[in-house]
């Protein structure tokens, strides 16, 4: 059975996966801003999407309590922590490391609940 810190790790995962994914979506859609940068957008906006799948796909598997998903899990967001710092951080990237270092220190207490026995 899993602790309610487990489950609101996986609700902080799969928040994260929305988050990234209106992120890629609102990237996209101001490609016309910046013509010139277009096709880095363009690559970082799906680059995040990807990720954003990839995350909804941990927030289902998580519960299987398999090893390799967990780990997955915990590298993305240990990432999602680190990467903005080297980008300009707003208001919105700072939301979104403190999302990611809550889901990261939720998922890191209880991961007796989705580590195998």
């Amino acid at each position: 059975m899993q602790s309610s810190l487990s489950l609101y790790a996986r609700y902080l995962v799969l928040i994260t996966s929305g988050v990234l994914a209106f992120f890629s979506i609102g990237s996209l859609t101001r490609l016309g801003v910046n013509p010139d940068a277009a096709g880095w957008i363009a690559i970082y906006a799906f680059v995040m999407l990807i990720e954003a799948v990839v995350l909804l796909f941990c927030y289902f598997r998580l519960k299987r309590r398999s090893k390799g998903i967990f780990w997955l899990t915990f590298v993305i967001l240990a990432l999602n922590i680190v990467l903005p710092v080297f980008d300009q951080v707003g208001l919105a990237d700072m939301f979104f490391i403190l999302l990611n270092v809550v889901a990261l220190a939720l998922l890191y207490i209880s991961r007796k609940d989705f580590l195998p026995a």
